[in-house]
């Protein structure tokens, strides 16, 4: 009987944090309203190209997929005991994954510099 309330009360958490941030974001573009002040709500979204999100998604998968062959290489090279085994897959996932993020980051902030 546990696990059925878990997933109730996981689904009412999560029902709960959608209708929330709804009726939070409804407040906020009211007393902007109020004020006014445009919320945006007639501004068309444009669907620009960003070149830096999927560089950084990009390298993210790389790191993290470069991290799960590192760690599989570990784990069958040092024979470790499959109880530590998840310990390094994910220390390695979160290693190499923040690896690809460091690398977007220089990547896009010598584009930058070398824009000004």
């Amino acid at each position: 009987m546990g696990t059925e309330l878990v997933f109730i009360a996981a689904f009412i958490c999560a029902t709960a944090m959608v209708f929330g941030i709804r009726y939070m974001s409804n407040k906020e573009k009211m007393a902007m309203i109020e004020r006014g002040i445009d919320p945006g709500i007639k501004r068309p979204r444009t669907s620009s190209p960003t070149p830096f999100l999927s560089l950084k998604f990009g390298l993210l998968m790389i790191g993290l997929g470069l991290g799960l062959i590192v760690a599989l290489f570990t784990v069958k090279g040092a024979n470790i005991a499959t109880r530590e085994a998840p310990a390094i897959y994910f220390g390695f996932i979160g290693m190499f994954g923040g690896i690809g993020l460091v690398v977007s980051y220089v990547i896009e902030k010598k584009w930058l510099d070398q824009q000004k």
